[in-house]
């Protein structure tokens, strides 16, 4: 008994020993290689991401400080205490125990003083309860530089990846993730041809040293290439840039390591950015990784700034925001479009996502309209800092504090004025988006360019649009604009109508206006529309999106409608009538440039077209005895302009009288009447039967010519205008894709937004259909057509009119 009691007290004895030493170590974290500091160090729990809050100033370490532009900004290392550290270690594997348990190593541990460069300060701090103890291996592992290449596994491998058997994470005693250990066994090399081998020993937060060798040889594979593959797992990308973070993180105060190293590192993360930018995760990491190494050296990463890749959460953009507002209390459009995309006091709308590009032009084209000179923002008290967080779990989360400068970001108020300009601006692209999330289409699609906002769309690059642009000035050039709307139609690729519709013509008139093309006729300006078989009239610069026409220019139209189905009579337009015609234009100042352009080009296609008399018979006979006499004295002063008044013009003339209901028989009376009448004729030359129009007619008193104008317009205004465009799907009964029934029901719930439930079960009963059948019936018609909903059951039946007019427009 003696023996065992004894036994026991030995026992109790070692244990309290070694209980007391674990519990020094672990009351007494170290500060490595900074000693004076007096640091209280701070525990994150945030998930891996970066991100900037602000600090309680018992936080802050009184540590020296650099200048990064107008910002003070010191740096600290702080143990990451997220869900990474339980995650992986809540069944640790047995392990062997060294005897002499050794002090967790530290690769390079930063001092307090500084370098030439004055550059940032690091302090270190070691993990408090270590996770796993490891054996003790005999070589320390190395950095491997760009240049150099080594072979492990029979694989030849490039630099830029830690090598060797012992190099500890900053945040346990296990092996850092990146390190690659030659003497954990991996499989026989195998390519990459048929894809990369991985298993779940691959995991989300990877490490080498616990691949399974068939993923550890698989990974070696891959760093045998050019590490660019697209078939490459993204935890061999995430593995391998964990190198990266520690390299920097440990290293960027070693005098003795050049600053090549980091510009190799910086423009190797810049590649895999590039290349793996379609994993959002790793583009995240990797985004704010890059910012991370400009604020470590902001002069020698200075050439670099405007390469850095846009980001959410980013580093910089706060830094900007602040040295912004301290400067001028304003924020421009730039940083307002930053804003609302990095605050987490607004989430992005799927066009806003979809269309990244268009939402950022369109954002700040209306910004600029609200806050012409920038949102006035002042700086408030609360103090700026940033906190890196590294996707490698073996890395301390590091503190960048910019306590001299405010942190505006946090304000909600400017927020809120930023809110519903981006709402605006995802709605007018909603069309646009949907669009685009189709399978198998582009944003050079002709369809995709006609949804977007008429703000942004001449300022899109488009190869169609471009190489539509080439093809209407060499046509403006060699052939005076004019062409055929079957050749135009052909620039488009798209299947030829069977006519020019509202649809096809909405189509013509804003491609031409996307470069900046005008086009005659265009029944928005000049009350005519174009036939599949007839003819266009290009002409640049076009009509503007901001053009709208004056009644000058209604009254000056008509005329030359008039003027031009006379030219027209013999068949033959001779150049001193069409003279006469543009004399019209160029002689009328109250027109604008933009208007004389439109209408010398409506005048052409006048001219090349076809005369269309109908409707004017039926108008003239309406008409007093005074407005009779006008229209036949403008019609003959048209006539005569060329100085013929042989027996064929009479004859054209008569018959032109006929046409218009006007008595052909007093044609060469009114000829001789105003060939005599001595306050009308106006000789051109020496040839007394020439006779200059605007002598005649528009030269009189200014009342008379405003008189004038007056009576064209009203005698004139075009019938074309009047007449509805034949559409093609009025044919039939049934919408392409529906039945009778369904296309019947459909076009009744169109003719409003909101139904009641009975009136639409009242409709269904008419037509013989099911409610709940009949609105998922339409509602896949239209997921087809468009890929959203057109019905919205939720008590009452809403239909969503802007995808009823998608659906039109197809």
């Amino acid at each position: 008994m003696e023996f065992i009691f004894i036994i026991a007290v030995v026992i109790l004895i070692i244990w309290l020993i070694t209980s007391s030493r674990s519990n020094s170590n672990k009351a007494k974290p170290r500060v490595l290689d900074n000693p004076s500091s007096d640091i209280k160090g701070t525990h994150d729990t945030s998930a891996s991401k970066s991100s900037i809050s602000a600090l309680s100033n018992d936080a802050i370490s009184p540590i020296k400080s650099i200048k990064i532009d107008k910002a003070s900004v010191s740096i600290e290392l702080h143990e990451q205490t997220n869900e990474l550290a339980t995650s992986k270690e809540t069944t640790p594997k047995p392990r062997i125990t060294a005897v002499n348990t050794p002090s967790p190593i530290i690769e390079s541990a930063d001092s307090a003083t500084y370098s030439e460069d004055d550059l940032a300060t690091f302090n270190i701090f070691e993990s408090a309860a270590p996770q796993n103890i490891s054996i003790k291996s005999t070589r320390k592992a190395q950095w491997l530089d760009k240049n150099k290449e080594t072979i492990i596994q029979k694989r030849k491998l490039m630099g830029l990846i830690y090598i060797g058997e012992q190099m500890e994470s900053m945040r346990s005693y296990d092996p850092d993730p990146a390190l690659i250990n030659s003497i954990l066994p991996a499989s026989t090399p195998l390519g990459h041809q048929l894809g990369y081998y991985t298993d779940d020993s691959l995991g989300y937060w990877p490490s080498y040293s616990r691949l399974s060798r068939q993923c550890r040889g698989a990974y070696l594979d891959w760093l045998a290439t050019d590490r660019s593959a697209a078939n490459t797992p993204i935890g061999f990308v995430f593995l391998y840039f964990y190198g990266f973070e520690r390299f920097v993180v440990v290293n960027n105060k070693d005098n003795k390591v050049a600053d090549e190293q980091f510009e190799d590192i910086f423009n190797e993360v810049l590649r895999l950015h590039k290349v793996f930018a379609s994993n959002r995760s790793f583009a995240g990491y990797s985004a704010n990784f890059l910012e991370f190494m400009y604020l470590l050296k902001p002069e020698f990463f200075k050439s670099k700034k405007h390469i850095l890749p846009k980001t959410r959460h980013s580093l910089l953009f706060k830094l900007r925001l602040s040295e912004q507002i301290v400067a001028t209390e304003k924020v421009d459009d730039e940083l307002a479009l930053e804003w609302i995309k990095n605050t987490d006091q607004y989430n992005l709308k799927t066009a806003a996502r979809r269309c990244d590009l268009e939402f950022d032009s369109l954002f700040k084209l209306y910004y600029k309209q609200k806050f012409p000179e920038g949102m006035q923002v002042k700086p408030n008290k609360t103090k700026l800092n940033a906190e890196y967080f590294s996707a490698s779990g073996s890395l301390p989360s590091v503190k960048i504090l910019l306590d001299s400068l405010p942190d505006p970001s946090i304000l909600k108020a400017p927020i809120k004025k930023l809110i519903p300009i981006a709402d605006k601006v995802a709605e007018e692209l909603a069309s646009y988006s949907r669009y685009l999330g189709k399978a198998g289409t582009s944003r050079d699609d002709l369809a995709a360019l006609m949804l977007l906002p008429r703000a942004i769309a001449s300022s899109q690059p488009s190869p169609l649009i471009e190489k539509f642009k080439r093809w209407a000035q060499a046509i403006i050039l060699e052939n005076g604009g004019v062409t055929n709307v079957s050749e135009f139609w052909l620039q488009t690729d798209l299947p030829v109508p069977k006519a020019i519709n509202k649809k096809e013509s909405d189509l013509i008139y804003n491609l031409a206006s996307l470069a900046d093309i005008g086009i005659a006729p265009d029944l928005r300006y000049h009350h005519a529309k174009p036939r599949l078989d007839g003819k266009l009239v290009l002409f640049t610069p076009g009509h503007g999106e901001e053009f709208v026409p004056s009644h000058v220019f209604n009254q000056v139209g008509v005329a030359l409608r008039l003027g031009a189905m006379v030219a027209n009579i013999d068949g033959v337009v001779d150049e001193s009538e069409s003279s006469e015609l543009e004399k019209l234009i160029a002689h009328d100042e109250k027109l604008t440039d933009t208007e004389k352009r439109s209408l010398k080009a409506y005048l052409t296609w006048r001219l090349v077209t076809p005369s269309d008399n109908a409707g004017l018979k039926n108008r003239l006979n309406n008409l007093g005895e005074t407005e009779i006499e006008f229209v036949k004295r403008f019609i003959l002063s048209i006539a005569l302009a060329d100085g013929n008044v042989d027996n064929k013009e009479v004859k054209q003339i008569e018959k032109l009288y006929t046409n218009l209901g006007l008595n052909k028989e007093s044609v060469t009376s009114d000829i001789h009447q105003l060939t005599t009448s001595s306050h009308q004729l106006a000789p051109k030359s020496q040839n007394s039967s020439e006779f200059s129009l605007d002598e005649t007619i528009l030269a009189l008193h200014e009342s008379q010519t405003t008189e004038a104008k007056n009576m064209l317009e009203k005698i004139f205004t075009s019938d074309e205008d009047e007449s509805d465009y034949i559409e093609v799907s009025e044919l039939t009964n049934e919408v392409e894709g529906l039945d009778q029934a369904h296309s019947q029901l459909f076009e009744k719930l169109c003719a409003k937004a909101q139904w009641g439930r009975e009136e639409v079960a009242q409709m269904c009963s008419e037509l013989k259909l099911m409610v709940d059948g009949a609105i998922e019936t339409i509602n896949d018609w239209s997921f087809d057509l468009v890929d959203a909903p057109v019905i919205d059951d939720d008590g009452d039946i809403y239909i969503d009119e802007e995808i009823v007019e998608e659906i039109r427009e197809l």
